[in-house]
């Protein structure tokens, strides 16, 4: 049995001017539903396009699946340039240090990527299934004790994923409370606060994992972080610097992108798809092609970007366009993962979709890390949802829910649900 069609609702289409220049990024029109309208029109027409950016800086914009894909594995494209002193500041993306991970180009991503992969193999994050599974039952026995409504935000989305990567590092567990208040600070990015909240939580982290790497280099544990200290290849091993930073990178990665990913999941579908969330109730052997397309088909980005600039190291010419040496480059993960070349009815949610090549964890060597920790989170938290409660529904009117504005992500701050008799 197939799962129910169910018509996607339209975001009204933007007056946009068609020449060449007229855009301004981030494009108007994007949620969590989808990618800005005009999108579209670009994969058509120019899908790859020369746009201002809010940082006043120009930068070449890629829309089509097959280009984006092509240019995220292209080591022409480099993500230090765009990190390091000097470079252009496109508004709207997310700046990170030169010396993360996901900042680095090769030779030295390709060290650091050697050392660490080990920890995030299929068959390690298989071996954290339980304690996982232990984890969301510990957060729904909860909240089903509650009796409805809550605030599925707080009572699942975030804990769970900051739960696992505490206890991924090793973080002891009197130290969970401070640890997961520090990490949501850190994790939060608001333009109009100047971003002190984050600035905040960055320096008590940077303190706290600085500890936390001396006292597992005098003491191994069984966690990760441990793992990450004995790890070596040949005589080379992480430096302390790479070992706090890759402990920054996990938490912002593994913990708020998983969060957003989950609620905007389960908001999509009861707010339009409701359904979709019964067909999943039925069998829940279906949760693992339905999480594919949940990855595809929310759009979890506010920029419809991965957040990420490129600078273009040499002229690169791609979907007829040349891109010249020094231009910023911005690849559209979010339209890509709606291109009808690739994927039949795109802004339909088919749950049970069965050619699903979505880039949402990106490709080429900055694809995601933890995609296979990331996609059983989400796994093992919809199938507790839906085996406790098939009948969830949204406690309030959808125009009603709190978004938190300035975030690299469209980010919930919180989302009321009830089920069963409750009003």
């Amino acid at each position: 049995m197939s799962a129910p069609v169910e018509t996607e609702p339209q975001a009204a289409s933007p007056q946009c001017p068609a020449h060449r220049s007229g855009d301004l990024f981030p494009l108007p029109g994007s949620s969590y539903r989808g990618p800005a309208p005009r999108y579209q029109e670009l994969r058509e027409q120019e899908p790859v396009v020369r746009v201002r950016t809010e940082g006043g800086v120009d930068a070449w914009l890629v829309t089509r699946y097959k280009d984006v894909r092509e240019l995220s594995a292209d080591p022409r494209l480099s993500r230090a340039r765009a990190c390091g002193p000097g470079a252009p500041r496109v508004g709207g993306t997310m700046h990170t240090t030169p010396e993360m991970i996901i900042s680095l180009d090769s030779p030295e991503h390709s060290r650091l990527r050697k050392l660490v992969a080990g920890a995030f193999t299929l068959r390690r994050v298989e071996r954290m299934r339980q304690g996982v599974q232990q984890v969301a039952d510990q957060l729904l026995d909860d909240m089903q004790g509650r009796q409805g409504p809550v605030d599925l935000v707080q009572q699942l989305a975030v804990p769970l994923p900051l739960t696992v990567i505490g206890e991924l590092l090793g973080v002891p567990a009197q130290d969970l409370r401070d640890f997961e208040k520090w990490a949501r600070a850190f994790a939060t990015v608001d333009d109009r606060a100047g971003g002190e909240e984050s600035l905040q939580g960055l320096a008590k982290l940077s303190e706290y994992i600085v500890g936390l790497v001396a006292d597992k280099r005098a003491a191994p544990a069984d966690d990760m972080l441990s793992e990450l200290i004995a790890a070596r290849d040949n005589d080379d091993r992480l430096s302390e610097e790479e070992l706090v930073t890759f402990g920054f990178t996990l938490i912002g990665a593994g913990f708020d992108t998983t969060a957003n990913q989950l609620a905007n999941s389960v908001l999509a579908l009861l707010a339009d798809h409701p359904g979709q969330w019964r067909w999943l109730a039925e069998d829940h052997s279906r949760i693992p092609r339905a999480v594919d397309e949940l990855l595809r088909h929310v759009n979890l980005f506010a920029t419809d970007t991965t957040g990420f600039p490129r600078i273009a190291a040499e002229d690169i010419e791609v979907g007829g366009v040349t891109i010249p040496k020094g231009d910023a480059v911005l690849l559209s993960l979010a339209s890509a993962n709606r291109d009808p070349a690739v994927f039949a009815d795109p802004d339909r949610l088919d749950l049970d979709r069965a050619r699903n090549p979505h880039i949402s964890f990106g490709h080429g060597v900055h694809h995601c890390l933890g995609k296979h920790l990331g996609r059983m989170e989400l796994e093992i938290a919809l199938e507790g949802l839906l085996r406790r409660f098939p009948d969830l529904r949204l406690a309030v009117p959808e125009s009603e829910l709190p978004w938190h504005t300035g975030e690299i992500n469209h980010t919930l701050t919180s989302l009321p649900v009830t089920w069963g008799e409750q009003a």
